[in-house]
């Protein structure tokens, strides 16, 4: 997991091929003005678009998730918001099969930290991270860009 600020964000392109464009993608659109939906930017990366009210932690953390064919670039446009996250290699209780359509595996346990993103500050979640985000009150608009592996 990586956890950084926009500005840095060009510190990060050398990590996986499709990071560049999806950088590249948030440094020429205007992120607070994009409306809903999923955007297919280029084969294997998308994004998807989201403004929603925040969630309760037990909410959130019904969907502990990972996954194992994409990398999540998660960037936090406005509000504030809490995530949950623990190793994949210390979660022991899953929480139903892999769902390889939606390439998305729940578990059960319990996180071992809480962390806040804000306003133009983003994480990257590689297959080893199990997360549960959304957690706050009032609105968050977010990204999720979805990087094949």
């Amino acid at each position: 997991m990586i956890v950084d600020t926009l500005k840095n964000g060009s510190q990060y392109t050398s990590l996986h091929p499709l990071f560049a464009t999806a950088f590249d993608f948030i440094n020429q659109n205007d992120l607070a003005t994009l409306a809903d939906g999923t955007i297919q930017i280029t084969d294997g990366l998308k994004v998807i678009v989201s403004t929603a009210n925040g969630k309760t932690r037990e909410t959130s953390l019904a969907k502990f998730e990972c996954h194992d064919k994409n990398i999540d670039i998660q960037v936090c446009v406005k509000g504030l918001e809490t995530i949950a996250w623990k190793p994949r290699e210390k979660c022991v209780t899953p929480n139903g099969d892999y769902n390889p359509e939606k390439d998305v595996r729940f578990f059960n346990d319990t996180p071992d930290m809480d962390f806040q993103l804000t306003d133009g500050q983003f994480v990257i979640f590689y297959p080893g991270d199990v997360h549960a985000p959304m957690i706050g009150e009032g609105e968050i608009k977010k990204l999720v860009f979805k990087v094949k592996i």
